[in-house]
């Protein structure tokens, strides 16, 4: 499967233009870590663009309900198996540990822009990031020890974790709205 037939499932499967942003962030920060890692950068996108295609049709199923969907559209195992792995079954591939922890992250690094005078993913600093998570009333839905847990997964330190994210948004931030 290529990203253009990937880009077009998650676009007839999302309507919601808050979730697509968040498919693109995931996506731009799984090509980064693709090659920080060596690895092939569009099948990490393609892991990065549809790692919620369902998530609008069963919040609370999701991703298991998309499985057997993404195999009718003959999506390779890697990356149902890292889809799978982004949700609540234990990560094993590097994909999955990657779209697990840039997907928790993605949605912080938003929040914290978003609280920003100018909005703009250009003034987040990793320490803009690290003072947003102690305050532990803000973004409170997003677990602090998750994400750092997934960081060590990983096998990257939790600022470089961050700096690899933060720069990966930053790059599409036109397309973020950020």
């Amino acid at each position: 499967m290529n990203y253009e037939e990937a880009h077009q499932i998650m676009v007839d499967n999302l309507k919601n233009p808050n979730m697509h942003k968040h498919c693109y962030a995931v996506e731009a920060a799984m090509r980064a870590y693709a090659k920080h890692f060596g690895e092939d950068e569009e099948t990490w996108a393609v892991a990065g663009i549809l790692h919620d295609f369902d998530y609008e049709k069963w919040p609370e199923e999701h991703p298991a309900k998309g499985e057997p969907l993404l195999k009718e559209m003959n999506v390779p195992a890697e990356i149902i198996q890292a889809i799978q792995e982004h949700g609540y079954i234990p990560a094993e591939s590097r994909m999955g540990k990657a779209l697990k922890a840039v997907d928790r992250l993605t949605g912080l690094i938003t929040a914290v822009a978003l609280v920003r005078p100018d909005k703009k993913l250009e003034t987040v600093k990793i320490k803009s990031v690290k003072k947003k998570m102690k305050d532990k009333g803000f973004a409170a839905q997003i677990d602090r020890e998750d994400l750092r847990a997934c960081a060590q997964d990983l096998g990257v330190e939790f600022e470089e974790h961050v700096q690899i994210v933060l720069d990966a948004m930053k790059s599409i931030s036109d397309k973020l709205g950020l």
